[in-house]
């Protein structure tokens, strides 16, 4: 190769290897990404849990995970970044970490998500904030005891009846001395609670028509008696369904909490 071609040669080399760190850059942000969240459906003697994601890009900005605590709880959190892609899925991995810290602490979840916001608006990110949903499912009891950060409201399905859980809150990492409510719901045996970030309740098709939330809830109804699998994918099917081939707007993420006689 001449002198001549090689300084010619030289940009193009150098660009293809900016691309190639991209791309690796990128399949490392999927693998940490898929390591902050639920490998598997959790089984227990009281209730199943199922999670379903699916990101707007390769990466995205929505984050959950479900655990059992030492206390006789299980714990859940859900919740959606601002932004999508990878610098919206870095974000992520910051608020989960903080928020896995924070959870260890104590079982009140209004307390949890008030510390949360806290530590964000003490270390803030320009242009950067969450909306998050904490909840602990007493296993002995049944009851599920939550508090909400600006998530969609939870949907629960008992007997033949489906209603909306809780009320919304501030976001976290916006306001300095936000506060949370705390909601307590009995649940019984066959109960079912889907929490889903806005993705699912805000889907579009391709006319630009966004599925209403009364519709949401008729799909819900009619996971009665399936298992927390079956629901999950149920739900994610007639969203899809509904969206007709059109590409999702924004990351989806759910979690279905059955209840187990």
């Amino acid at each position: 190769m001449s002198e001549s071609v090689g300084v010619k040669l030289a940009p193009l080399k150098t660009h293809l290897a900016g691309v190639c760190n991209c791309d690796e850059h990128m399949r490392e942000a999927q693998i940490i990404q898929t390591s902050l969240l639920p490998k598997a459906a959790l089984n227990h003697k009281a209730a199943e849990l199922a999670f379903r994601f699916i990101p707007f890009s390769e990466v995205g900005g929505d984050f959950a995970d479900f655990f059992v605590l030492p206390e006789g709880f299980i714990g859940i959190y859900l919740g959606d970044v601002v932004g999508k892609g990878l610098p919206a899925a870095m974000f992520a991995a910051l608020v989960m970490g903080t928020l896995r810290g924070i959870h260890k602490t104590g079982t009140d979840t209004a307390d949890v998500l008030t510390r949360l916001n806290e530590r964000m608006v003490q270390r803030p990110i320009k242009g950067r904030f969450c909306s998050t949903l904490y909840a602990l499912f007493n296993i002995a009891t049944r009851e599920l005891i939550f508090s909400n950060a600006g998530m969609p409201l939870p949907l629960l399905i008992s007997g033949n009846t489906c209603e909306q859980l809780g009320e919304g809150g501030l976001p976290s990492g916006l306001f300095e001395h936000a506060t949370y409510g705390r909601h307590v719901v009995q649940l019984g045996p066959g109960d079912s609670v889907l929490f889903a970030t806005d993705g699912l309740h805000e889907l579009r098709n391709g006319d630009g028509v966004e599925f209403c939330t009364s519709e949401m809830e008729e799909v819900w109804l009619q996971c009665q008696r399936k298992s927390a699998t079956e629901a999950a994918d149920f739900v994610f099917e007639r969203r899809l369904e509904f969206a007709d081939g059109s590409p999702p707007h924004d990351d989806i993420t759910a979690i279905v909490l059955n209840v187990l006689p």
